[in-house]
């Protein structure tokens, strides 16, 4: 298992890759077939976020999906301690997937758990045609936008259930999971509404 650890703004000592590495080991043992391992360390130079200045993230690639935990803390031992717990409790629940995927138990669908849910209906969503105001182009990159993209990600579009993009979305911690729907066939979106609430969002090709 490979284990790459960077720092953003800050050094990374020597005594902390090795710590990092001892404790990945032990949760190892959920999935053997991890591959590689990327640690990020930020440094949050706000004072008036010292409580929670130091943010480690941890994502692990393996032949299944890919997990991720992030944790925040005053210092970046703290941080990891916390990271560790979270994916710990992320890869146990992708074994234990592995194994109601093999035939110990039945999961519940959730398509057939929403089958019931009232949609609303399009024109109760968006305005009439001629009502939508005329925006002008705007540019992600420019400087003179009080807001700015500073990431952008690609990931292979392999076409999954809804229940599939559900669980990539909480291993990743994740509020939200771009997907293909195998279904529909469409773009589509899961996201967390509240509590263990969850919604969908899927695009019309033929509006």
């Amino acid at each position: 298992m490979e284990i790459v650890v960077k720092g953003r703004n800050v050094e990374v000592p020597e005594h902390y890759r090795t710590l990092v590495a001892d404790k990945l080991r032990k949760v190892e043992r959920y999935d053997q077939k991890i591959f590689r391992v990327d640690v990020e360390l930020f440094h949050e130079r706000n004072r008036r976020q010292a409580d929670s200045c130091q943010r480690v993230e941890i994502t692990c690639y393996s032949r299944g999906p890919v997990v991720r935990a992030e944790a925040a803390a005053s210092d970046f031992y703290s941080a990891l301690d916390c990271v560790i717990n979270k994916l710990e409790s992320r890869l146990r629940r992708a074994a234990d997937r592995r194994r109601i995927h093999r035939g110990r138990h039945a999961p519940v669908s959730v398509a057939a758990a929403t089958a019931n849910l009232v949609q609303p209906p399009l024109d109760a969503a968006w305005p009439a045609a001629d009502a939508e105001p005329q925006l002008e182009p705007w540019d992600a990159h420019d400087d003179n936008q009080p807001w700015r993209i500073v990431r952008e990600k690609e990931h292979p579009g392999e076409p999954m259930t809804v229940e599939d993009a559900l669980f990539h979305m909480e291993l990743l911690g994740h509020d939200f999971y771009l997907f293909n729907d195998k279904e529909s066939g469409r773009p589509s979106v899961v996201y967390r509404r509240r509590a263990y609430d969850y919604g969908v969002l899927s695009i019309n090709q033929n509006l």
